[in-house]
């Protein structure tokens, strides 16, 4: 990607991917015209960027908070104005550390749950209206993630037909959860020119990938914004690794 769709909003951008989607959304050749970026305790790297880059505005917030969402979409749209917003990305994520069927308790379901299926449902339901304005914009009759999109951030462990590890319930379920709801938002926005679709980063090297990761940020987040670049139509309800190939239901 070399030309950045004009507005983007990126939950869980303290550390990790989140991060490094900002770092790289900012040096492209044409960085977003405004850039959100949320968090819910600042680190010293995003507080350099945004003091270094206009265009980046942090917005503190927790995604489960439900209430702060009206608050958050208007500052969105105060900025965005009549030209909305063209791109949401629902980053933010949970994995409990307790994975096995031994450790698994209900408390660790529920947190999984409300991070990784019900606050990027609901947000994105907030978002809509600006969405929506966006994909109405004169453009290409094609989707994008120029003119309007939804990116779920998934990942492979939520595949059922790929489970052959086992473990790790929270994390599966949640995000295989999210995955439905994706798909249902893709059918019920069919007519809305906005694209709807789950990606999954790849195992990357940060505090919630572990030490033995395949692959950095940096990789990660150059793969993951060049097929970001390409998807079109024919990803409208899809299911991808961050490199461009399919990931079985």
């Amino acid at each position: 990607m070399k030309v950045s769709p004009k507005s983007v909003f990126i939950t869980g951008c303290n550390r990790g991917i989140g991060l490094e989607l900002v770092k790289q959304f900012l040096s492209l050749e044409t960085p977003p015209k405004n850039l959100f970026a949320t968090f819910r305790k600042v680190s010293d790297e995003l507080k350099d960027l945004d003091a270094k880059n206009p265009n980046l505005h942090l917005v503190q917030m927790d995604v489960i908070d439900h209430n702060s969402y009206p608050e958050v979409v208007k500052k969105v749209g105060d900025i965005v104005g009549d030209e909305g917003l063209n791109l949401l990305i629902n980053n933010a994520g949970l994995l409990p550390t307790n994975r096995d069927l031994a450790s698994v308790t209900p408390e660790a379901m529920r947190d999984a749950f409300e991070v990784n299926c019900i606050a990027p449902l609901f947000l994105t339901r907030a978002f809509l209206p600006l969405l929506e304005k966006a994909a109405g914009q004169p453009s290409s009759s094609d989707r994008s993630v120029h003119r309007s999109a939804i990116i779920q951030m998934s990942t492979a462990v939520a595949s059922i037909a790929e489970n052959t590890g086992g473990s790790t319930y929270a994390y599966r379920c949640s995000k295989s959860a999210l995955n439905q709801c994706m798909k249902s938002m893709s059918v019920d926005l069919s007519n809305k020119g906005i694209l709807v679709m789950a990606m999954h980063p790849g195992w990357v090297l940060t505090d919630m990938g572990g030490p033995n990761a395949q692959i950095s940020t940096e990789t990660c987040v150059t793969g993951m914004l060049d097929t970001l670049d390409q998807l079109g139509d024919k990803d409208h309800g899809a299911f991808l690794r961050y490199n461009n190939t399919p990931i079985q239901w």
